[in-house]
């Protein structure tokens, strides 16, 4: 009996040690509320600069895939041809290329974005597309989680970038057992990645199937002497348009009828 009696006063005082179910929850819920506006913080901090970073990289393989561009322009499909994104108003568009320009201001051609399913993971890239020679001139891997050593030669080898160089899109483009490529609308691809390389053919057909006939759409909208109406000295597809660059007149291409200043 005394020895039971002692044991009740010391479970009784750790009971009584112990915090209760109101202040664990007050406690991690403050501990929540401060880490989530720690990281609100820094994330809005952070944002200018990772959305400047992420314009530049773009900026980069848009030069890149698109060889003698030195400008840029985004441009959105509002139904009835391309138009540059500052005129799309308060219309969303999900889907966008880029037109880019030398330095005399004349079209040197399109960067499509696309993406799909690689082996391992969505495969992100962008590609140049030149519509006087209907070719493809550069390719450039933008995000992928792909096999290191096999999967990732898509960015790494250079024998398969040059297969991008002056690919042709007529007939369509095509992924061929390495070695045997004899056409120009056909792709080398990787030995041990296979999967891959034919994932990024894929991905160029995705692309071209969207685009490119919204491209020639848009570079036939001209009236009959050439000109679009209501846009004096236009022709030849292009419209007259002030450049980024200081001295230079940008090459815009051709709106159809009815889309100017939307």
């Amino acid at each position: 009996m005394n020895q039971q009696q002692s044991v009740l006063p010391e479970s009784a005082n750790l009971g009584a040690d112990q915090p209760s179910s109101l202040r664990l929850i007050s406690t991690l819920g403050l501990a929540g509320l401060i880490s989530g506006l720690c990281l609100v913080g820094i994330y809005t901090i952070t944002l200018p600069r990772i959305e400047a970073n992420k314009a530049r990289t773009l900026k980069e393989a848009v030069l890149q895939v698109l060889p003698g561009s030195v400008s840029m322009e985004e441009l959105v499909w509002n139904g009835q041809g391309l138009i540059p994104v500052e005129q799309a108003g308060e219309a969303s568009y999900t889907e966008s290329i880029y037109a880019a320009y030398n330095r005399d201001g004349s079209l040197v051609g399109y960067a499509i974005p696309e993406d799909g399913a690689g082996f391992q993971d969505t495969i992100r890239l962008i590609y140049g597309y030149r519509p006087d020679s209907r070719e493809i001139v550069g390719m450039r891997v933008l995000e992928s989680r792909e096999t290191p050593g096999l999967g990732d030669k898509i960015y790494k080898d250079q024998a398969f970038q040059e297969n991008f160089r002056a690919l042709s899109v007529s007939p369509e483009v095509v992924a061929v057992k390495h070695g045997s490529k004899n056409a120009p609308n056909q792709v080398d691809c990787i030995t041990g990645a296979t999967i891959s390389s034919k994932a990024v053919v894929r991905i160029l057909r995705q692309g071209n199937q969207t685009w490119l006939e919204r491209i020639d759409k848009s570079a036939s909208g001209t009236t009959e002497n050439g000109k679009l109406p209501g846009v004096p000295g236009a022709r030849n597809g292009e419209v007259s348009v002030p450049s980024a660059e200081p001295g230079i007149e940008s090459r815009r291409p051709a709106l159809p009828a009815g889309s100017q200043g939307r």
